[in-house]
């Protein structure tokens, strides 16, 4: 852990990192993670999942149904697939996400939202494969 970690936050947002990405993700990111790249996980730890992903206001699912159109938005697909899975982890449906993705081909243009939807049905496929 670096000085400037708050480690009361730092495992808050762990808790809430695993719950929504699951464990063994999130486990593999802090295992393959070095001297050079550790801090990113300690930041993304602390002050994406313990501040912000805790805040009053808005549910679990709520915020994933953002970061799903946000993400969708930036074409990070590798970000978008681990999301689509926390998304379903909050609770958030397939047509929820069908919607979103529909609103980010209006707002932010098909070819986004077409790789998003691409993107969305293999992960249901590896979700189904895994049940």
């Amino acid at each position: 852990m670096s000085d400037t970690m708050n480690q009361e936050l730092f495992d808050k947002g762990l808790a809430t990192r695993r719950e929504v990405l699951g464990d063994e993700y999130v486990q593999r990111s802090l295992d393959s993670a070095d001297e050079f790249s550790m801090p990113m996980q300690e930041l993304v730890t602390q002050y994406c999942w313990g501040d912000v992903w805790n805040r009053p206001g808005l549910e679990h699912a709520q915020r994933s149904l953002i970061n799903l159109a946000m993400i969708s938005a930036l074409n990070r697909p590798h970000e978008l697939k681990v999301h689509i899975r926390g998304a379903i982890r909050n609770g958030v449906t397939r047509e929820q996400i069908k919607e979103v993705f529909l609103q980010v081909a209006v707002y932010c243009g098909a070819p986004a939202a077409l790789e998003s939807f691409r993107l969305a049905r293999e992960v249901f496929k590896e979700m189904e494969a895994e049940a």
